[in-house]
């Protein structure tokens, strides 16, 4: 027999939230919230490589834009397009709003968002001649390919990021091919950090509890 929905779940989760999970499990409320948790169990999972993939990335690019154009708050010189520019702009904005007398460069270096570090990977105004060619090319040196497909495949991660961080599914995606992307792309940067995500991560031993603990054979965990 096939549970139906408990009224818990869907005053706490909505129907429309909760829907796509029951589909997923072909119907059967009670499967899909063991769905649901597992899908947070793997996010949570997913947190510390993240981390280390955003952070390495912004500091990596911090520091040749900085040595570049030999400043610390280099963005004030730097080609930004329009976006980057507002981005910019949100981050002193958001300072300022907090009560900081002023805008010291690694305060807004630390405020600006992951997007905005990918955004200097893409093509932005003429980015790749007038920030990749002569600067940023040298914070992956360890990738030897083009500019496009390094960018694509940081924005492929940024959506991840961004699922996770707003609580939606992503139960659905090849995450075993997720996680061997953001390792590949911590280890352009640096194969120490990757040595130390490799040694943390425990993204592999929660894809091995997902049948267990979605047939209710396994409690899940957060």
């Amino acid at each position: 027999m096939i549970a139906a929905p408990r009224p818990w779940i869907l005053s706490a989760l909505s129907p429309p939230r909760f829907a796509s999970y029951v589909r997923s499990a072909e119907g059967d409320a009670d499967a899909a919230l063991r769905l649901y948790m597992w899908n947070i169990q793997v996010s949570a999972a997913f947190y510390g490589p993240l981390h280390f993939l955003e952070i390495t990335l912004r500091n990596a690019l911090r520091e040749q834009l900085r040595a570049y154009h030999h400043r610390s708050d280099w963005w004030k010189i730097a080609p930004l397009n329009g976006e980057g520019l507002r981005k910019v702009a949100a981050a002193e904005g958001k300072l300022l709003n907090r009560g900081a007398a002023s805008c010291a460069p690694d305060d807004v270096v630390a405020e600006l968002t992951f997007g905005f570090w990918v955004s200097l990977l893409g093509r932005g105004a003429a980015y790749d001649r007038t920030l990749w060619v002569p600067a940023i090319h040298k914070a992956f040196p360890h990738y030897s390919g083009k500019r496009r497909p390094l960018h694509d495949s940081f924005l492929a991660m940024l959506l991840l990021r961004n699922r996770i961080m707003h609580y939606e599914s992503i139960h659905h995606r090849d995450l075993a091919a997720d996680r061997q992307k953001i390792h590949r792309l911590i280890g352009h940067m640096s194969g120490e950090v990757l040595a130390e995500v490799q040694g943390l991560d425990r993204v592999p031993e929660v894809l091995a509890l997902r049948d267990d603990v979605c047939g209710g054979l396994s409690a899940v965990c957060f």
